[in-house]
């Protein structure tokens, strides 16, 4: 059964195999890294943590028992009880249900382990999976994203309320 676990330095190497195992795939739906992601990936993995570590960021990766990456499920730029949610889950696993469960389960740990009130996520128009999974935990789309947000194209921004939401898969218990 995936388990979804906050980030540290020993998923490393399974973020790294599972980021270069799916670029294509990814690229298909969502602008590339680039071949400067990879050339600095341990760099840039280490700012992540310290970004976590100032509480800046809360990032999460979906790990099956072999301790494999099926996906990543972040909450940057957290401000005033809201942060936006980034993710991707493994081109295999994709189709599967595997992303909404994990989304629903990062809105449960927004409200409980950081206090949030609200997320945002932003996706391109032909990423429909991505809208997909977004509208089935929840969200509503509210408006356009700036292209530059989102690699220059063309995109909508989804919100969840997570405090008045209207399923309790998210509400804070009081």
């Amino acid at each position: 059964m995936p388990e979804l676990q906050r980030l540290h330095a020993g998923h490393a190497p399974a973020v790294l195999a599972f980021e270069l195992a799916n670029r294509a795939y990814f690229a298909a739906s969502v602008p590339d890294r680039g071949d400067e992601f990879f050339e600095r990936f341990t760099g840039r993995f280490d700012a992540l943590l310290a970004e976590q570590d100032a509480g800046i960021c809360a990032f999460h990766v979906l790990v099956v028992e072999d301790g494999s990456v099926l996906g990543r499920f972040n909450l940057v730029d957290i401000e005033d009880h809201t942060a936006e949610l980034g993710y991707r889950v493994a081109q295999h696993v994709a189709g599967r249900g595997v992303a909404t469960a994990a989304v629903r389960d990062i809105c449960r740990l927004a409200v409980s382990e950081y206090g949030l009130r609200t997320l945002r996520a932003a996706t391109v128009h032909r990423n429909i999976a991505s809208q997909r999974v977004l509208v089935k935990a929840g969200f509503a789309p509210v408006g356009p994203v700036d292209p530059a947000h989102v690699g220059g194209e063309t995109g909508t921004w989804y919100q969840r309320d997570l405090v008045d939401a209207v399923s309790p898969e998210c509400r804070r218990v009081t």
